[in-house]
């Protein structure tokens, strides 16, 4: 059975207003873009929109699809059981496995 991993990154959310966007916005893409930032952009306090990274949106989108699908869900869950059983492979074994498979 293949190695699944899920990795959760962690990003800075910053909320402003529709009229500072206005203002800042080549600055506030700027951040969005190169620093992974999402800014939520908010009318009349009330938060009406999200600005993110295109590579942020297509992991968003990449997760839901892993997290919607049943049979990758059922082998997750298999595989935790396993580990909380004790079972799996350590680190050491899987270096070795790694080692021989580079040749």
């Amino acid at each position: 059975m293949p190695l699944i991993v899920l990795v959760i990154l962690m990003t800075m959310t910053t909320q402003i207003s529709l009229a500072e966007a206005k203002a800042h916005l080549s600055e506030v893409v700027s951040r969005v873009s190169g620093q992974h930032e999402r800014v939520t952009v908010t009318v009349r306090g009330t938060p009406s929109a999200v600005l993110l990274a295109p590579e942020d949106l297509e992991s968003l989108e990449e997760t839901l699809a892993f997290l919607s699908d049943p049979e990758t869900m059922r082998r997750m869950a298999t595989a935790d059981a396993e580990l909380a059983e004790g079972e799996g492979e350590s680190e050491a074994d899987l270096a070795a496995a790694m080692k021989q498979r580079r040749g």
